[in-house]
Order: C-alpha cells, then sequence, then structure tokens
C-alpha cells in the first residue's frame, strides 16, 4: 500500500484538477482539508470519521454562508445538498476516497484504543454500545409507532390527581412535591378516588373515539 501522506498529495492534485473543470458549477477552494489523525486521548475513543458527503459539507458552508450571509443555517445546507447532487461522481471521488483513508485509519485507532483499556473498561465501553443501540431502536420504533397513528396512552386517574394538585403540593423540589402526592393520593377514600378514575376513564374513551 501507498504511503499515506503521497497517496493523500495525488488525490489533492486529482481533486483540484477536477474541480478547475468544474468552476461554473460551483467556487471551491482548499478543495480537500488535511485528514485529521485521530489520536486516543485517556479514556476517550477516536472519532468516527466523516463521510464524502459531510466532508463536502464542512467544506462548502463556510464558502456558502460568505456568499449568502443572510440565510438560514437550514437553506444553507440545502444549497450545499444540491451543489452535491449536481456533481458528477468523479467530482465525488476525492471526497469519497479520502473518506475510506479515514474509515482505515480510524479502525487502526480503535484498535490501539481497545488494546489500552483494562477488562473493566472493555465490559463498561461494550455496554454503554448497547445502551445507545437500545436507545436508537426505542426512538424508531416511537417514529413508527407514530407515523401508525397509534395513540397515546391516556393519563392514569393518580396523574390527573397529580396534575391538579402539584402546583400547590408540599415539597421543594419535584422528587419531594411527588412525594407528598402519593402520600395524599393513598388517604383519599374510594370515592374520592372514584372522582379520578372516572375522569381517567372518560379521557380514554375521548382518545378511543378520537375526539381527545
Amino acid at each position: 500500500m501507498a504511503p499515506f501522506g503521497l497517496l493523500f498529495s495525488g488525490l489533492l492534485k486529482k481533486s483540484l484538477s477536477l474541480f478547475s473543470d468544474a468552476s461554473s458549477l460551483i467556487r471551491v477552494v482548499n478543495v480537500i482539508p488535511a485528514v485529521k489523525s485521530f489520536t486516543t486521548s485517556a479514556g476517550a475513543p477516536p472519532k468516527r470519521p466523516l463521510n464524502g458527503y459531510m466532508r463536502f459539507v464542512k467544506q462548502q458552508q463556510p464558502l456558502v454562508v460568505r456568499e449568502y450571509p443572510d440565510v438560514k443555517a437550514v437553506d444553507v445546507i440545502r444549497k450545499i445538498a444540491h451543489q452535491w447532487r449536481t456533481l458528477t461522481a468523479d467530482q465525488k471521488q476525492p471526497f469519497q476516497q479520502l473518506s475510506v483513508v479515514a474509515r482505515e485509519q480510524f479502525k487502526v485507532d480503535m484498535q490501539r484504543y481497545q488494546s489500552q483499556l483494562t477488562p473493566a473498561q472493555a465490559a463498561a465501553l461494550k455496554q454503554e454500545r448497547r445502551r445507545r443501540l437500545a436507545k436508537r431502536k426505542a426512538i424508531r420504533r416511537k417514529r413508527e409507532l407514530n407515523s401508525l397513528g397509534k395513540p397515546k396512552r391516556p393519563r392514569s386517574s393518580f396523574n390527573i390527581f397529580m396534575a391538579e394538585h402539584f402546583e400547590e403540593s408540599k415539597g421543594t423540589t419535584t422528587q419531594g412535591k411527588m412525594k407528598m402526592l402519593r402520600e395524599d393520593w393513598t388517604k383519599l377514600s374510594t370515592s374520592q378516588q372514584q372522582v379520578y378514575v372516572t375522569d381517567s376513564l372518560c379521557s380514554a374513551g375521548l382518545r378511543a373515539a378520537g375526539g381527545g
């Protein structure tokens, strides 16, 4: 495999040549930013490298902002996304190739980082990955359910009671107020609780009928 410096130099020359031919399409200066060498700092794993498109965004963003200073950030990204879509495969290739090189470097740095971990640290890192994966799955699942129009769960009788009396409840913190409200709820008679139970059932009925 060619040395990294020679590979980067070749990509830079190729990129400059490609974009000089496409100057009528977009104005680009300093086409290829230097690939950051990921180093392992104490307690911190190496960061994942940007893909080809995000490298292009990072490069173009200050140029577009300078050209359109009054445009909102979201519209700046839209303009850059449009620029990316109009590039040919050859014009995208330098960005994508640098992303490939950076990913290979990331793998090396990650292996070095993991080799320095103690068994306890490695187990903690694995657990953190599982937690993040579970969180992403939960978010995706929630979005899927929302897209299907699944109604939200109706409030329970205690939730209704808590909402009505939260402000006047004793306690200086949220946890303190909730603790006092639970105690107050248990002190209510069955007939007093039934008022809130009825409200909860009515709320559930309205949701089922599509009226609330």
